[in-house]
């Protein structure tokens, strides 16, 4: 029984020695030709990729793939893993498929229910169009189509192995949709990132059909192998403003990306976590500049040192939140005893003792001049009560 894995790319990259990884350029009518598989050959929707995504892929496989008896779909960042981190290969996927109908990344949970987050970040006609498709055309589907839309779950990525048969089944019921949706919405006009309409829709589509169908699914872990060029991109843009000390500058251009692509905060794109803490940067040192005409940059201009500094800080306040550890032990970051913890969660906030930092953590503070602004704005981030953002900023503040 054989494992066939298609990893989706629209650029080279460097593929895995593993031979059941077959890198499938999407995309690739019009475009340069990399070497590898296209998805412009046999029956095809390559034309459509700057609307599809990844989905046009999805679509070759299914009408033109008929040699394997498992089929799945990756990209040539993001692997499917086990919890170490080692890229699944031919015998993790059958043992799990013995067990399992089909596996897809972990399903995400959201902040916000999954409409909200659209029609926050995109044309919410769009999906409200292919709601009524479905209500139309799969009018068994609608009801639970309605209930998780307004939940706060979704898988992403449109990442699953699962055999070839059930694949065909939800292509078949997939592309379906979108044939009718096509007709009724114009995304012609949108930006390059918001024209992938489809490809962004579909991730949540697969959540409701293998909710439907009651599959039995192993949400499985995604690894990235490489960090995304965007990312990569947007993050040396910003190290030159640093460097200039240009916080405005640095702010209008993070704001103008943003707008466009709103994706780059998501986890899977900012996998280092470097976008968010130089949002915060951006934002101390606007309000340290407003309050005492100096901020950070005029100390720290690297990007690493900065990055470094904001990630520390964020460390103390965590501590601080927590319970910390006692001053100078070297029991690690969280050092109180889970039995001192559950106390703290009973009790519903922290006594007075329990923000004792490690000498490293005042001497950091200490030495680097943190602002009350930095402190707070650091706070912000994790603590939603007031009272307990009181507490923790003012017992940090009275550390140093």
């Amino acid at each position: 029984m054989g494992v066939t894995i298609f990893t989706m790319t629209h650029k080279k990259f460097q593929t895995p020695k593993d031979p059941i990884y077959v890198p499938l350029q999407v995309g690739r009518a019009g475009a340069e030709d990399y070497g590898y598989a296209g998805d412009d050959t046999g029956d095809n929707i390559s034309a459509k990729n700057c609307y599809y995504g990844e989905l046009t892929g999805v679509y070759w496989v299914w009408k033109n793939v008929r040699t394997t008896d498992y089929v799945g779909v990756c990209h040539y960042r993001r692997y499917f893993c086990t919890e170490e981190g080692r890229i699944f290969n031919e015998k993790d996927y059958l043992s799990i498929l013995k067990d399992y109908d089909i596996i897809t990344s972990k399903c995400l949970k959201l902040n916000y229910s999954y409409y909200d987050g659209y029609a926050s970040d995109y044309n919410i006609f769009d999906l409200e169009t292919t709601g009524e498709v479905i209500r139309e055309l799969h009018p068994s589907y609608y009801e639970t189509f309605e209930r998780l839309v307004h939940g706060r779950g979704t898988y992403f990525g449109n990442m699953m192995v699962t055999d070839k048969a059930l694949y065909d089944e939800y292509a078949q019921w997939l592309f379906s949709i979108f044939d009718e949706v096509e007709k009724r919405i114009d995304p012609g006009g949108y930006d390059d990132y918001h024209k992938r309409v489809f490809g962004f829709i579909s991730e949540f589509l697969l959540y409701v059909w293998v909710t439907v169908r009651g599959l039995k699914v192993y949400e499985c872990k995604v690894g990235m192998t490489t960090e995304k060029y965007e990312t990569r991109q947007m993050k040396e843009r910003l190290a030159a403003y640093f460097r200039q000390g240009d916080i405005d500058g640095a702010k209008a251009y993070f704001l103008r990306v943003l707008e466009k692509r709103p994706d780059v905060l998501m986890e899977a794109s900012d996998i280092m976590g470097e976008l968010k803490l130089s949002m915060q940067v951006i934002a101390v040192c606007g309000l340290e500049q407003d309050a005492y005409g100096t901020c950070v940059l005029d100390r720290i201009r690297d990007f690493d040192a900065l990055m470094r500094y904001f990630a520390k800080l964020n460390e103390i306040v965590n501590d601080c939140a927590a319970g910390g550890a006692e001053t100078g032990s070297a029991s690690g970051r969280h050092g109180k005893s889970g039995q001192d913890n559950r106390q703290r969660e009973n009790t519903g906030r922290a006594g007075e003792d329990q923000c004792r930092l490690r000498e490293d953590e005042l001497r950091f503070l200490r030495e680097n001049q943190v602002s009350d602004i930095a402190i707070e704005a650091s706070a912000r981030l994790f603590l939603a009560d007031e009272g307990e953002l009181r507490r923790v900023t003012e017992q940090i503040r009275r550390s140093r």
